[in-house]
């Protein structure tokens, strides 16, 4: 081999190299993308519906349309989850905005029940927990499955904790449940990172196709709108200040 087929090599190589540092860099962006566009719709259905007196007393003060909406919230994610081999990228990104909206038209209440000051600020604190979160699921070399392992079992024993609450209230037991939720989506976010950044490079080496790729961005972003929701809702239930 001659000297110039060694750096014909040696520039193939790096060239390849800067491909799959951008393919891995352009699908981490489209999941942040959409999950910034669901956030933003939500938070602008939330603040439609708030300042349309009739339509906030229909949705949050009619017990079986909010009930419904609910409903639909979860059928939504659950077909989701369950057609994701069958979905286009398309279908995806439909479903998406859909259950976007619809959080927006459920979570349209918080206006109403926190000023405006105290939702701000649990945004940026929210912000900052989940920023941190997820860079150290991105940075970390350790594997987060089993912190994801238990945080998905935490999360249903906070469900079930949850439900027990609202018939036998104690507010000290709402307390906990609001710290340990936030530590359990902390645990999710840096879980749902990683995941993320794996299948970023599964995307890049080319294991996983382009309009798939496209397709998964999206499940991406509804794993971690729902981390960043949830989250938000917990600090906002223990430090949020009331109207």
């Amino acid at each position: 081999m001659n000297k110039n087929q060694w750096y014909d090599r040696i520039n193939e190589s790096e060239v390849a190299g800067q491909d799959a540092v951008a393919k891995q860099g352009e699908f981490v962006n489209r999941v942040f993308g959409w999950m910034t566009v669901g956030l933003a719709l939500t938070g602008a259905v939330a603040w439609a519906v708030y300042n349309i007196p009739q339509l906030f007393q229909f949705v949050v003060n009619s017990p079986g349309i909010y009930t419904v909406l609910i409903i639909l919230e979860l059928v939504v994610v659950i077909a989701m989850s369950a057609a994701i081999n069958k979905l286009s990228a398309a279908g995806a990104a439909a479903c998406f905005v859909l259950f976007s909206i619809l959080n927006g038209l459920t979570l349209s209440w918080i206006f109403a029940a926190y000023q405006m000051s105290s939702l701000a600020a649990t945004f940026f604190v929210t912000s900052g927990t989940f920023g941190g979160a997820g860079l150290y699921g991105y940075l970390t070399k350790r594997d987060l499955s089993g912190v994801g392992g238990l945080a998905i079992l935490g999360l249903w024993g906070l469900i079930l904790a949850s439900i027990v609450n609202i018939f036998w209230y104690n507010n000290l037991v709402d307390r906990i449940i609001c710290y340990l939720g936030v530590l359990i989506f902390i645990g999710l976010t840096a879980w749902d990172i990683q995941k993320i950044k794996r299948l970023s490079s599964a995307v890049a080496n080319g294991e996983i196709e382009d309009k798939v790729g496209r397709k998964y961005a999206v499940y991406g972003a509804l794993e971690l709108y729902l981390d960043f929701v949830n989250l938000f809702l917990f600090f906002l239930r223990l430090f949020g200040g009331r109207r």
